[in-house]
């Protein structure tokens, strides 16, 4: 009831001509959407039944009723999603049509969702190469995969979008760093993304190294004791020279038929070790290098020499 429309047109409280029509009478020969409709309380859901049923609103103390013609639509996490509430049964009874949405079903529909959600497009000259748009994407697609995820709570696509953002900031501080303009995304600036992917997911990757090229003279470079140790600060051109020391590597990009920018080959040069590293054919040491794989030969000769424990049984070890 509204006492000033009663009051300027003289009339009694009682009379309909006093009432203020809410949202949903105004709303008549239109859409009327309530997002997160579990967040409603009961008796408010259970206000929309005669909407719903018999598409008018009746208002006690009047003897008014109000045909509607409103389509009503709803939006609602799923109720595992959240303890705020949930839709009542009647209530869910008397809609007409559910719409179940999903993740993106392939990594290319993800990688152009990303690219068109994440603010990557910031006119400092960054270049974010496809292949490590594709890394950050499969990302979240393995996660939603893994038994180890837990698959109620799900992996939004915020997580791809949040990494290619935080990724595409640590090229721009790089950038700014070395004075190199027009810094080009490594797979390093998505290891500087993981506080973004912090709470979104845990997870171990197991990564696999896709393709037929040979690496055998990578591994064996590693294998022979040698160690490659990058600061993540140098300039492209520079890294690019500290990976040509890695035996057979250089060769292996230059196969790959890349463009000739030295980022480019920063990035894709880091991507093949980081596969090798994925597939424990090498091993990621802690301070952004890499180095061979620890051999288990010494563990295995002291099982078998019997050492640590009675009867020639080797007791438990740290390894």
């Amino acid at each position: 009831v509204d006492p000033i429309k009663a009051a300027r047109g003289g009339h009694l409280l009682s009379d309909e001509l006093t009432m203020h029509f809410g949202l949903l009478p105004r709303a008549n020969r239109g859409i009327f959407t309530i997002n997160e409709l579990p967040d409603l309380s009961g008796k408010v859901q259970v206000g929309l039944f005669n909407i719903m049923q018999e598409g008018d609103v009746q208002i006690k103390g009047y003897p008014v009723r109000l045909p509607l013609d409103v389509l009503l639509a709803f939006t609602a996490n799923p109720e595992d999603y959240t303890a705020r509430g949930k839709i009542i049964t009647p209530l869910k009874d008397r809609i007409g049509s559910e719409i179940q949405t999903h993740y993106p079903r392939t990594i290319e529909l993800g990688v152009a969702i990303t690219a068109q959600e994440a603010w990557t497009d910031r006119g400092t000259g960054v270049e974010v190469p496809d292949f490590v748009r594709d890394l950050v994407e499969r990302v979240a697609f393995e996660a939603r995969e893994d038994r180890r995820v837990d698959r109620r709570s799900g992996v939004s696509q915020r997580l791809p979008i949040s990494a290619l953002e935080n990724a595409v900031s640590n090229a721009e501080r790089r950038g700014l760093h070395s004075g190199e303009t027009g810094p080009v995304v490594r797979v390093s600036d998505v290891y500087a993304a993981a506080p973004s992917i912090t709470g979104k997911l845990e997870l171990e990757y197991e990564g696999e190294l896709a393709g037929d090229l040979d690496v055998e003279r990578v591994v064996a470079w590693f294998d022979a004791g040698n160690v490659l140790q990058l600061t993540g600060e140098e300039s492209s051109a520079a890294g690019v020279k500290a990976f040509e020391t890695v035996d057979g590597l250089g060769d292996l990009i230059r196969a790959m038929d890349l463009p000739a920018d030295p980022g480019v080959r920063y990035a894709a040069c880091e991507l093949v070790l980081e596969a090798l590293a994925a597939q424990r054919r090498i091993t990621r040491t802690d301070d952004q290098g890499w180095a061979r794989i620890r051999s288990a030969e010494p563990r295995r000769r002291r099982q078998a020499g019997g050492q640590g424990g009675p009867g020639g049984l080797a007791g438990p070890e740290l390894v």
